[in-house]
């Protein structure tokens, strides 16, 4: 008869925060994405620079557009992208970063209130994608890896090699599909991800890094207003002593307390209100029922000159605005006073403070608790929002410590350098950080009834990440798990649903014919059978193992390891194989006793999540791979043909610029060869602003080897023309100097052989007769023909005969001969010292007893000091 059965499942959920790779090569970046802006670092050692640098672009800006665009079948990026911005308003696209995971609905409600004329379409998740000029459809992930695959760029050109290995800062409210939507995107950028650091945790890292506070432990807020949203983050700072080569350092740490956010409230929204503002003036300027909020182009040109006029505002009272053709050949001009801005934005300004006030409400503080509040983004140099901090804070200055740009990126940087393996910090300041939501777990199944006991709360708000957490439930069929953000708080921005990750457990069902507990660890069932044995009773210790064994069993049933099976087979073939007395066998009584096995079945999970908040599945990853894939090489040679214009357009320019001003030209040069080529670079400079605007790379190359091969020799001749002259020049002083060095040789370095000597001197008079034969024959040569020789052929013939001399002149001296003693005269004194070696043996042997044991007292008052000292040296007889 089978025990009733009774099932115990462990569920283990690993949530983790940061993923660390050990990177490849000791050169690593940092990436800051924000929703206009994007920065990078770069962390590499080499001789002459500096550790850890912002990465400058081709404008030679330290930040860059988070811009994509596809227009006429080509990607552009970055500068690139921000160019084109005012005439193909929908080919580029913007806030690609905060349209991750969301669904299509919101992301198409987000895009006309920030007028953005994007192509937009549903994709099968749910999502949004957009469509480029050619018709093809790229999902938001792809936009993206463009802007990734830029900013990977500028680390490379940076560090001068590829650099695949970065840490990329996030906005604290992204949930985990935002998270892992955008490791996806970076994956599809061919970046490999060591972490996702919160933008909060790398600027206070930036803070920390090279402060001390051993002495005193301090409270840091850091409000973050950024161009799409606003945070507040309270951080504790302090030190603790640990053990570092046996003494005791002090180590600085930092753990994030609470962090609260607006994600709506930023710079963007501030501009918002001013084009609005201005296109109602623009509208009534227009008449006509006119309302240019429906042209995208015009609504482009606008927000450019807008966010200028912002910018303006922050340093002046009064600013003017003033767009060419706004709309039907129409310009606009007007003014703005800072007054009036601050006007338009007064419903901001309260809800700007709200992240503090609620930072210090959550973490029970006052301000006089605050010992700093630093300022970062770009937003914060507003002036009306400083007065409103300085005024809620009771302050009169704030703290701009770090640049308000580059302190998220530089900070994500130092992580970079930790998480690297050839890289080592000088400074150590420890980090902790925590869970910006509350995870909730949850399970269905048929039959399944909620046991209240078991803490639905799987990860606690502002909990340490990353963190194993364990969950124990009793069932006994196939189930779903679901992953679920904390309903007491706010969901991330545009997720419609609490539910992100969901999950199917089957392999329960059909491992209900093996009776037991099961525990289920990761992916496998660890089962448990209970049955009757019989045992002997009258053998009192078979009886106490087998309940000891029983007891341990039930004991150890939630910790069960792979060995547990083996270990019960071999206790229940030892206890069946026991030798037993045969004449007390019939006398042996039995009696039945609980004993258990323990065996690992496995089980299949299957993650069951769906809308818009999935990844990519591995088809339409691999698509976007190949799209992505074959964008790259129609960028390089895009870039490559653009290279090639731009050298045969500097050629053409360079080249009738000498003809036309230098002198020399003539020297070198017939009139005739002089009209001809004029009359090439003609011809080719009308071709490439003609017929070569859609050219490809050959043909400029093609057309630029041709006119290389007129006008290089006219240049090879030019510059011949003063460096065959000095060049000889070089070479008669260097065979003068050589007539002095073999006279010293001859003076102080008799030992030289002669013949290597005598060759050197022979090389140099040929030398000399070379150089006089072609020099003659060079000045019955013209100028406008070709050299009877060149500066590289009396240049290499003086090498050849330096490396000769400096041959010779490595010859060492030879060391003088030692010469040896006689064998006749040494026989002698061998014969004697060998008769008194015996002599001072049989001496030895004849010795007593005390005689001995002193020898052997000096033997060992003496060993120490001969085995640290070295042997005296003998001469051989």
């Amino acid at each position: 008869m089978a025990q009733p059965r009774t099932w115990g499942i462990l569920l283990a959920v690993l949530v983790a925060a940061a993923v660390a790779v050990p990177p490849a090569t000791a050169a690593v970046a940092s990436i800051d994405l924000g929703s206009e802006w994007l920065k990078v670092a770069a962390v590499h050692l080499a001789p002459g620079r500096v550790p850890i640098a912002v990465a400058i672009n081709e404008m030679s800006k330290r930040k860059s557009p988070a811009l994509a665009a596809l227009a006429d079948g080509n990607r552009l990026a970055g500068e690139e992208a921000a160019g084109i911005t005012a005439r193909h308003p929908s080919k580029v696209f913007a806030r690609a970063r905060d349209l991750l995971a969301k669904p299509f609905p919101y992301v198409q409600s987000f895009a006309e209130s920030h007028f953005l004329p994007y192509d937009l379409v549903p994709d099968e998740r749910g999502a949004a994608a957009v469509r480029g000029d050619d018709g093809q459809v790229y999902s938001v992930e792809e936009i993206v890896a463009m802007v990734l695959h830029y900013a990977a760029g500028l680390a490379d050109a940076h560090v001068g090699a590829p650099v695949r290995d970065a840490v990329v800062a996030v906005p604290p409210y992204f949930g985990q599909a935002e998270r892992r939507a955008l490791t996806q995107a970076a994956q599809l950028a061919g970046i490999n991800v060591l972490a996702l650091i919160n933008e909060h945790a790398g600027a206070a890292l930036q803070y920390g890094i090279d402060k001390d506070f051993s002495n005193a432990s301090r409270h840091v807020i850091f409000y973050d207003m950024g161009a799409g949203s606003t945070y507040a983050a309270l951080v504790y700072y302090s030190a603790y002593n640990a053990k570092e080569y046996g003494k005791t350092v002090s180590v600085n740490q930092f753990q994030v307390k609470d962090v609260r956010w607006n994600s709506k409230l930023g710079g963007v929204e501030m501009e918002m209100l001013l084009v609005n503002y201005f296109a109602d003036q623009f509208n009534k300027q227009l008449g006509n029922g006119v309302d240019i909020r429906q042209s995208p182009k015009a609504m482009a040109k606008l927000k450019k000159q807008v966010k200028r006029t912002k910018e303006i505002l922050s340093a002046n009272t009064a600013a003017p605005i003033s767009v060419e053709s706004l709309y039907n050949d129409v310009d606009f001009r007007s003014t703005i006073t800072r007054e009036k801005f601050e006007e338009l934005c007064e419903d901001l300004w309260e809800q700007a403070l709200s992240p503090v006030k609620e930072v210090l409400a959550h973490s029970d503080m006052k301000i006089d608790d605050i010992y700093a509040v630093e300022l970062i983004g770009g937003a914060t140099r507003v002036p009306k929002l400083q007065a409103k901090l300085q005024e809620f804070l009771g302050r009169r200055e704030l703290d701009k410590h770090l640049d308000a740009d580059e302190a998220i990126v530089l900070g994500a940087s130092l992580h970079a350098a930790n998480l690297s393996d050839g890289i080592k910090l000088n400074r150590k300041l420890g980090m902790i950080d925590g869970s910006t939501y509350a995870f909730m777990l949850e399970i269905d199944g048929p039959d399944y009834v909620k046991d209240e006991s078991i803490d639905q709360i799987l990860v606690p708000r502002m909990k340490k990440m990353p963190i194993k957490m364990f969950r124990s439930i009793r069932h006994t069929k196939d189930f779903d798990v679901s992953l679920n953000y904390d309903k007491a708080y706010e969901l991330p921005p545009g997720i419609p649903s609490h539910k992100f990750a969901e999950y199917s457990v089957s392999g329960l069902t059909d491992a209900t014919e093996k009776s037991g507990i099961v525990s289920l660890d990761r992916a496998e069932a660890v089962i448990e059978i209970t049955e009757w044995v019989e045992v002997p009773k009258k053998i009192l210790t078979l009886e106490s193992n087998s309940t000891n064994q029983n007891s341990s069993s039930e004991a150890g049933a939630a910790n069960s390891t792979p060995d547990s099976k083996d270990n019960l087979n071999s206790d229940s073939d030892a206890n069946s194989s026991a030798p037993i007395d045969e004449s007390n066998a019939q006398e042996t009584i039995t009696e039945k006793v609980l004993k258990k096995r323990t065996f690992r079945v496995p089980l299949k999970v299957v993650e069951k999540t769906t809308g818009a908040g999935t990844i990519l599945s591995k088809e339409l990853f691999s698509e976007a791979k190949n799209r992505l894939e074959a964008l790259d090489k129609k960028d390089a040679e895009r870039r490559k043909t653009a290279e090639l214009k731009n050298n045969l357009e500097s050629y053409i320019y360079s080249m009738k610029e000498k003809l036309e001003e230098s002198t020399d030209i003539s020297t070198v040069s017939t009139e005739q060869e002089r009209e001809s080529f004029a009359e090439k670079l003609n011809e080719v400079q009308d071709w490439l602003y003609m017929d070569g605007e859609d050219a490809q790379a050959n043909e400029f190359k093609e057309r630029l080897d041709q006119l290389k091969a007129i006008g290089d020799l006219i240049l090879f001749r030019l510059s011949e023309l003063k460096a065959r002259p000095a060049a000889c020049e070089n070479a008669r002083l260097y065979l003068s100097e050589l007539q002095k060095i073999v006279k010293n040789w001859e003076t102080n370095k008799p030992w030289l052989p002669k013949k290597r000597v005598d060759e050197v001197v022979s090389e140099a008079d040929k030398v000399k007769s070379w150089l006089e034969e072609k020099e003659t024959l060079q000045k019955s040569t013209p100028a406008h023909s070709q050299p009877a020789f060149t500066s590289e052929e009396v240049v290499d013939k003086i090498l050849d005969l330096q490396d000769k001399v400096a041959s010779i002149n490595r010859i060492p001296k030879p060391k003088p001969k030692i010469e040896k003693k006689p064998a006749k005269e040494e026989e002698p004194a061998n014969k004697e010292k060998t008769a008194s070696s015996e002599s001072a043996s049989s001496e030895t042997e004849s010795s007593g007893t005390s005689q001995e044991s002193k020898a052997t007292e000096g033997d060992q008052s003496a060993s120490p000091e001969t085995s640290d000292s070295e042997p005296q040296s003998h001469d051989e007889l």
